[in-house]
């Protein structure tokens, strides 16, 4: 089960607290309340998710998409380095009592993606066929994992967008109004300068950290499968354990000095 993530709810909240702060300090309370306006909130938000949701593939893929906000504050269930050791255990257990005894040692393991590993070696099936099982559903959660990343992206650039389109709007409001309907005009404003407000407040605050932090997510995910995919094969191939120590170490090493140069 995954667990929460405090430094990314904490910023999300801290982020919110920085703008009421901003706020109140220059209109007090009250100002809040004025800066609530449903039509500005319906033409940026709005107009950004509808956007959001042409580009989507399916009403399946714009849901997905939409749940994945609550994955931006998940930890991993398992951390690479647990795993690895796990995988250790796996192999000198392997390696003394044969493979078949890795199914018993299976039932214990809590990730699934290892698991399905192990049952395959244990079940006794070719080495490439097992490699290329594993990479297919490598493949498949990375394709998932980018539609996600790609859905926050693209609401992010649209909300600005329609931030501003809310603007002109307003102003072409405001506009017709001068000299005739002087009341109109604080209406006019209100929306052109609070769909700005909100647009920003859209791209910067939620889209752009949240597809930022799926995007972390999924590479560790991937990182974690690989793991699994390289250690699993190498305990099918009764490699020695400090040879399977070396390549995870490798693999996990070169995951860092990519992230270095992204």
């Amino acid at each position: 089960m995954s667990k929460l993530n405090n430094a990314a709810f904490t910023g999300f909240l801290l982020c919110f607290v920085a703008i009421i702060f901003g706020i109140v300090t220059n209109g007090g309370v009250q100002a809040v309340f004025n800066l609530i306006h449903i039509p500005s909130f319906i033409v940026t938000f709005g107009g950004a998710i509808f956007a959001t949701m042409m580009t989507s593939d399916s009403f399946v893929d714009f849901q997905e998409g939409l749940l994945s906000f609550g994955r931006a504050f998940q930890k991993q269930s398992v951390s690479v380095y647990e795993l690895a050791e796990q995988i250790f255990s796996l192999s000198e257990t392997g390696r003394k009592e044969g493979l078949l005894a890795l199914e018993e040692e299976s039932t214990k393991i809590e990730f699934d993606f290892l698991k399905k590993a192990i049952t395959l070696v244990v079940d006794g099936s070719d080495p490439e066929l097992v490699r290329d099982i594993l990479e297919s559903e490598m493949i498949h959660t990375e394709e998932r994992n980018r539609k996600n990343v790609n859905f926050w992206q693209d609401m992010g650039s649209y909300g600005p967008a329609w931030g501003m389109l809310g603007t002109l709007l307003g102003l072409i409001n405001m506009m017709k109004s001068m000299g005739s309907d002087v009341d109109s005009i604080g209406a006019g404003m209100s929306l052109a300068l609070i769909t700005t407000l909100y647009g920003s407040m859209l791209a910067n605050w939620i889209c752009i950290p949240i597809a930022r932090k799926l995007e972390k997510c999924s590479n560790e995910e991937l990182l974690i499968m690989e793991v699994c995919t390289e250690g699993v094969l190498s305990i099918q191939a009764g490699e020695n354990t400090r040879i399977i120590r070396e390549k995870i170490r490798s693999v996990i090493e070169m995951d860092a000095k990519e992230g270095e140069h992204t």
